[in-house]
């Protein structure tokens, strides 16, 4: 006999099931609220993004699609559509955490390679996506309610505190910097100051811009050390420090408004240049110094890191 707990677990997963794949007859829904709702939850209780989807769509075979872009909104997550010169659509906070292409079943999922249960489709000008391959995509529980048209989309999971996932990136072996003047990396680094900000950039080199992460491992590189991509995974290298430990050259990681206190995923990151300020790259001008202990980045901060 199946003990009880199993037994309410494949509930809950049938749930899931059920309101992923019911109501393959609607066609749309319209709504007063598009913005998320915090209290939102999914079938099986979880916080989720919940918003109103006036453009599902339902294929001959039965199959039911939704649009990518609203879907990562939901999650305080921008899309950078590129499929239509080849390229792919990028999704994340301020640097690329999630990428594919439609009518492809690969794509990339927080830096690592995975196939898709359902190819992208491009329909009406739009990435859709079934809520099956979006819940592997995002590393997520995707859920849809067919009597209102609500989709849910849970926060993903931080893999460092145990969530579900591929695995936390491992650590990275970098060369030390003890024999180099960290005043020659802040002066390094104020050289692209007005340098523009671009989501999903390419290298520097290729386009002369930047996203945040990219600008920290344009920097790190002068200097011998190699950074992931990714700020989620910057901040899976170095040590953690205090803020009264903190030293110029260490990197500073935030939140993005948007997400979930529970899901502590860094969307941002900078460099600490000292005296309270740090060097990173955000929207307009680009490249920038903003305070650390006052205003609105102080607000959200998550960890700082000495990678040095």
């Amino acid at each position: 006999m199946m003990p009880t707990s199993k037994i309410a677990k494949s509930a809950a997963t049938a749930a899931v099931l059920t309101v992923l794949l019911a109501g393959t007859s609607a066609c749309g829904y319209y709504s007063q609220d598009t913005k998320p709702k915090v209290n939102s939850v999914t079938p099986t209780g979880n916080l989720a993004g919940s918003y109103y989807e006036k453009e599902v769509y339902t294929d001959q075979k039965g199959k039911f699609w939704i649009p990518l872009k609203p879907a990562a909104a939901s999650l305080g997550y921008r899309t950078k559509d590129d499929t239509a010169s080849g390229g792919y659509a990028k999704v994340g906070y301020t640097d690329v955490m999630y990428m594919l292409k439609p009518n492809s079943s690969e794509a990339f999922s927080l830096g690592e390679k995975i196939t898709l249960p359902d190819a992208p489709i491009r329909h009406n000008g739009q990435i859709y996506i079934t809520p099956n391959a979006l819940s592997k995509f995002l590393q997520t529980e995707v859920g849809w309610n067919p009597s209102s048209g609500e989709i849910n989309v849970s926060p993903p999971e931080d893999k460092d505190s145990g969530g579900a996932g591929t695995g936390a990136a491992k650590p990275l072996r970098i060369q030390s910097l003890s024999d180099v003047d960290k005043g020659e990396l802040v002066s390094y680094a104020k050289k692209y100051l007005g340098t523009p900000y671009d989501f999903g950039a390419g290298t520097y080199e290729e386009t002369k811009k930047f996203d945040c992460s990219s600008f920290t491992r344009h920097v790190f590189k002068k200097f011998d050390v190699t950074l992931p991509r990714l700020a989620r995974d910057q901040d899976n290298i170095g040590r953690r420090v205090s803020r009264s430990d903190l030293d110029v050259g260490d990197l500073i990681f935030f939140t993005v408004p948007g997400r979930f206190e529970s899901d502590a995923v860094p969307g941002h990151v900078g460099i600490y240049i000292g005296d309270g300020k740090f060097i990173h790259t955000w929207g307009e001008p680009g490249v920038q110094i903003s305070n650390l202990d006052t205003g609105y980045w102080h607000d959200v901060i998550l960890h700082m890191t000495r990678v040095l």
